[in-house]
């Protein structure tokens, strides 16, 4: 454990750009739902122990799975209003640039943002994201929420592997430039 905690972004995205359909709908991912392929999300874990996520994305997976996501994981979910923890997941209110810069300060592994798309804007105008895996779906749903928002500061990425999967998901991961 060292205290070079990285924010790993990944995250899954339609052709077009958005994570989300119209009302926080996240029913595409099904379409490259394949038995037995985790598109590296098993290595993604074992490389992290927080998580960061916003309120909708906390919900929908929630609504999905029936229960908490992540529960053995140190989860942030970013929300405006106050709730009680449950479990290892604590509802935050305060700061998130402030919460994140904290957490990368700390003895730990790295740091999972599980999105979404508000919680990435915040943490690109900050330069808190350090490496960014994207899994892109092969659909392109024409609206929705947008992966990456407007207002962000440019940043340069280094192209680290492209992936290729027969479900037709391509997969992209890039660090910042001055991170390497």
């Amino acid at each position: 454990m060292t205290k070079d905690r990285k924010v790993i972004l990944y995250i899954a995205a339609s052709l077009d750009g958005y994570i989300a359909k119209p009302n926080d709908d996240l029913s595409f991912l099904s379409l490259i739902q394949s038995t037995g392929e985790d598109y590296g999300y098993d290595d993604l874990k074992k490389s992290i122990d927080t998580v960061i996520m916003g309120r909708k994305t906390f919900d929908w997976v929630m609504k999905q799975i029936g229960g908490v996501p992540h529960p053995d994981t140190d989860t942030y979910v970013i929300t405006r209003t106050k709730r009680p923890d449950i479990g290892k997941t604590k509802f935050y209110t305060e700061n998130l640039s402030e919460l994140v810069r904290n957490l990368k300060e700390e003895k730990g592994k790295n740091i999972y943002c599980d999105g979404g798309a508000e919680i990435v804007t915040e943490l690109l105008k900050e330069q808190l994201i350090d490496e960014v895996i994207i899994s892109i779906i092969p659909v392109l749903l024409g609206e929705g929420t947008r992966l990456f928002k407007d207002g962000r500061p440019e940043q340069e990425l280094t192209l680290v592997s492209v992936k290729q999967f027969k479900s037709g998901l391509a997969q992209l991961y890039y660090k910042r430039a001055d991170k390497i």
